[in-house]
């Protein structure tokens, strides 16, 4: 059966791959991104004609509650979210402006709660939904220069189990995904190829994972036993 699935910040990395696998399970898409709709759309239109699938592209700045509330607006049902939108930066906490503290803080956790206000009611009806979170290693232990980046999914995981209680009832299961170090575009404009070198070598399996591994776990998450909620997943390559 097709189940309708929201993923944000889907116009590339960790984002574009959870979607290229929901599309090849058959499902139908709703995607966002924030400044590549351009792009976005190329990809909605090459999913829908590789996969013969409805995949719907949308403008939408997640950490924005108007923006989010419009982009509902376009959407009578759902079965899964999958909040993957986020941000990074990287440098010391007396460096952060507080523009910059409230721009990652709207992007990587608000935007939990104005995508869980308006999809909740929708799933509550059907008594059934799944949503996923992309959260991160750091999240769990913290980094250094990476206040924020921490603060914000030590939220994203508190966040991910009180919902899960709080939606048990309804069926609806609430899971995370602890990602380690993923090889990214935000990764690689953050850290230079010397620092991801420095990192593999850390890490147990000797390299970073793929945005394809992640993805991989997502959809196994949206197929887990009911049973399965209020999880934070880590996919570290044994690093943490």
């Amino acid at each position: 059966m097709k189940r309708k699935v929201l993923i944000t910040g889907a116009s590339r990395g960790i984002g574009r791959a959870i979607a290229e696998g929901f599309a090849k399970a058959g499902d139908e898409l709703i995607l966002t991104c924030v400044n590549n709709k351009e792009q976005l759309d190329m990809f909605s239109k090459e999913l829908s004609e590789r996969y013969d699938i409805k995949c719907h592209a949308y403008a939408c700045d997640c950490g924005d509650y108007d923006s989010v509330k419009e982009l509902f607006d376009h959407v009578d049902d759902i079965d899964i979210v999958v909040n993957n939108a986020g941000v990074a930066f990287l440098g010391l906490i007396t460096d952060m402006e507080k523009e910059d503290w409230r721009r990652l803080m709207s992007t990587n956790l608000d935007s939990l709660f104005y995508t869980s206000k308006f999809a909740i009611p929708m799933m509550v009806k059907k008594q059934c939904g799944k949503i996923i979170n992309i959260s991160s290693v750091w999240g769990e232990v913290g980094a250094s220069c990476e206040v924020a980046y921490s603060a914000s999914k030590g939220g994203v995981n508190s966040f991910t189990k009180a919902l899960a209680k709080e939606l048990a009832p309804s069926g609806i299961q609430v899971n995370a995904i602890a990602c380690g170090v993923i090889d990214t575009d935000m990764n690689r404009k953050h850290l230079t190829e010397d620092e991801l070198k420095e990192l593999e070598e850390e890490i147990p399996m000797g390299r970073m994972g793929s945005v394809e591994e992640v993805a991989s776990l997502t959809l196994m998450i949206a197929d887990a036993p009911a049973y399965m909620t209020g999880q934070i997943i880590t996919l570290d390559g044994g690093w943490i």
